[in-house]
């Protein structure tokens, strides 16, 4: 019998295509940059991203440079490897501490899904400074046809000291650049990356001086310069208290509520007691989101590329070095959208990341558990607390306040209709000019008990609810087997006017109470054309309204809907004339002895 070893080996080129590929959000070069440049001590950033032409084709190029301590040859090297970070030796020593954010030495790779970069460095140190100056072409070609891509690296000896690092990366992402433009940048930069660090608001300052300058591709920096952006995250104030909530905004004070709980040094429990956490809960109304993010899409608006709603973006997020890297929701809901409310973030050193930053999942079980249960501690506390009984405070007034208001608009609608009602007696009825729809129908029921043959068709199913109002039969079938009887349908209106919102197909007759007269685009007349709800200007029909004087046969006013290419006209019963010359029914203002 023989022994064999094997060794197992890995595939360079098809690791590094990999990698490279596995940030599913292409704008995560846009954290990685930033992450180097804080790595680096950098305060100032600057981005800048654009489309430009060469050689008859569209580029994507990027910009990136910092005043950070720059890179000598080692740190070239390290800046090109893979797997091997600089600053790997430091988090092992502390794997709990926030100093340096890169570790696995896989960030910097996504820049190798282009078509070149260059890079021009310089690092202090104590002997000779030395400018260097790398080039790596055709990046992704080369990975992709199974080849390490080989760095040209070239070194200048330089009298400056002012240290720096300067990257230019084109034909990135396959030259999509339609994510890049500027508010989508700065959102995601303000979130995503640690420019949006939550640590301002635990009072960690260290970096409140850093700068960040921003040019998206669609942000012209000869007219505005560049967009400078302060360090940390966007939080609101804090709200006044209630009463002045109410005062200020009555219905919509909830909206405007905003409050804050800031975690400052609070331990994991169990196994894991020993793992520090730090959090900040903000409760904010939509109202209070919608004045510090203009990206969150809104009613009305026209959205921005890359606008999100509330549900999407808002909630908790689970932070490794103060930047937000996975939203845990469930871990906080008790019932439906209650996380919309949160504006929240906890913190964690001891969180495992995914390769591409993206996920927390790689983080040992009885972490998670612990760090989910006192997620839940810290919102039972927050919201049950500090917040609901505010919130409920503010719904109980908002409730009242809402209640009167609508009583007094009720009461005084009311009241209105009661001093503009008008009335009129026929055969013993009493009946009533009417306001609305039901009202119309109300009055035709009426009448079609006291003078059956007053209109030519009989009612046999009503509904309100949805779609056609009354299926009727013509009176001149009424002796026919239902089933051989044509059926159709009447539309009751209050006022008809040039938009019908029904087909004319099947339809027999409309009831209204009158046409409306007001001065609007929607005004009705005799000539006037009339689309059902096709808008199909073929099915189109003309009113046509025929005077007693005009045609002797006619014993009262009567209107069409006339399309000379159909065979029938749709007839309009217009109440208010057709009882005045029809029955001799004219309405008057109610007096306060007929109210009883």
């Amino acid at each position: 019998m023989e022994e064999h070893t094997l060794i197992p080996t890995v595939k360079p080129s098809q690791e590094f295509i990999e990698i490279a590929l596995d940030f599913a959000n292409p704008l995560d070069l846009v954290r990685e940059a930033i992450s180097n440049a804080f790595d680096a001590g950098a305060d100032r950033i600057k981005l800048g991203f654009d489309v430009i032409r060469e050689h008859g084709d569209d580029v994507f190029k990027i910009i990136i440079e910092d005043n950070g301590s720059g890179m000598d040859f080692d740190d070239l090297q390290s800046f090109f490897d893979l797997g091997n970070s600089t600053r790997k030796h430091e988090k092992d020593k502390n794997p709990h501490s926030c100093a340096f954010i890169g570790e696995k030495g896989h960030g910097t790779k996504i820049y190798f899904n282009s078509d070149n970069i260059e890079i021009e460095t310089l690092k202090q140190t104590s002997d000779t400074n030395k400018i260097y100056r790398a080039t790596l072409s055709n990046p992704r070609r080369e990975l992709y046809d199974g080849n390490i891509p080989k760095v040209t690296v070239t070194e200048e000896i330089t009298a400056s000291s002012e240290h720096y690092t300067k990257i230019i990366i084109k034909g990135y992402n396959g030259n999509k650049a339609d994510k890049f433009t500027h508010d989508r940048l700065r959102d995601y930069i303000l979130w995503f990356t640690k420019m949006g660090s939550i640590e301002k608001e635990l009072g960690i300052l260290t970096n409140k001086d850093v700068k960040l300058e921003l040019k998206g591709i669609d942000w012209d920096a000869r007219k505005s310069g560049y967009d400078v952006i302060e360090f940390g995250h966007v939080f609101p104030p804090e709200s006044t208290n209630s009463k002045s909530l109410l005062k200020s905004y009555t219905l919509d004070a909830a909206k405007h509520y905003c409050k804050k709980v800031i975690v400052v040094n609070d331990y994991l429990n169990g196994q894991a007691g020993h793992i520090a956490i730090q959090a900040v809960f903000y409760i904010e109304g939509n109202n209070v989101k919608y004045k510090y993010n203009p990206m969150i899409r809104r009613k009305k608006l026209r959205p921005k590329p890359g606008a999100y709603t509330v549900q999407e973006r808002y909630g908790l997020w689970i932070c490794k070095d103060y930047i937000p890297v996975q939203r845990k929701n469930e871990w906080i809901v008790e019932k439906g959208s209650e996380f919309t409310k949160f504006h929240a973030f906890i913190n964690c050193q001891a969180l495992k990341l995914t390769a591409n930053r993206g996920s927390i999942e790689n983080t040992e079980s009885y972490i998670l558990e612990a760090l989910r249960e006192k997620a839940w501690e810290i919102y039972d506390k927050v919201y049950h607390e500090t917040a609901l009984p505010d919130l409920d405070m503010l719904d109980t007034e908002i409730n009242a306040i809402y209640t009167t208001e609508k009583e007094i608009r009720d009461f005084d609608r009311r009241t209105k209709y009661i001093d503009k009602s008008k009335i009129a007696d026929y055969k013993g009825i009493r009946l009533v000019e009417p306001r609305q729809e039901i009202g119309v129908y109300t009055l035709f029921m009426q009448l079609s008990q006291i003078e059956p043959n007053l209109f030519p068709f009989t009612i046999l199913d009503y509904d309100t609810k949805s779609g056609i109002d009354a299926i009727v039969v013509d009176n001149a079938d009424l002796n026919k087997p239902l089933k051989e009887c044509y059926k159709s349908y009447v539309e009751f209106k209050n006022l008809l006017d040039k938009r019908f919102n029904h087909s004319f197909e099947k339809l027999n007759s409309i009831i209204c109470w009158d046409l409306a007269k007001k001065k609007s685009d929607d005004t009705l007349h005799d000539g006037d054309e009339v689309l059902d709800i096709t808008q199909d200007n073929a099915k189109k029909r003309i009113l046509r309204v025929v005077k007693p004087s005009e045609d002797n046969r006619l014993d009262h006013t009567r209107y069409f809907l006339d399309n000379e290419t159909l065979p029938r006209k749709i007839e309009v019963f217009v109440l208010k004339t057709y009882l005045k010359e029809k029955l001799g029914i004219e309405f008057r203002p109610r007096t306060m002895k007929e109210c009883y």
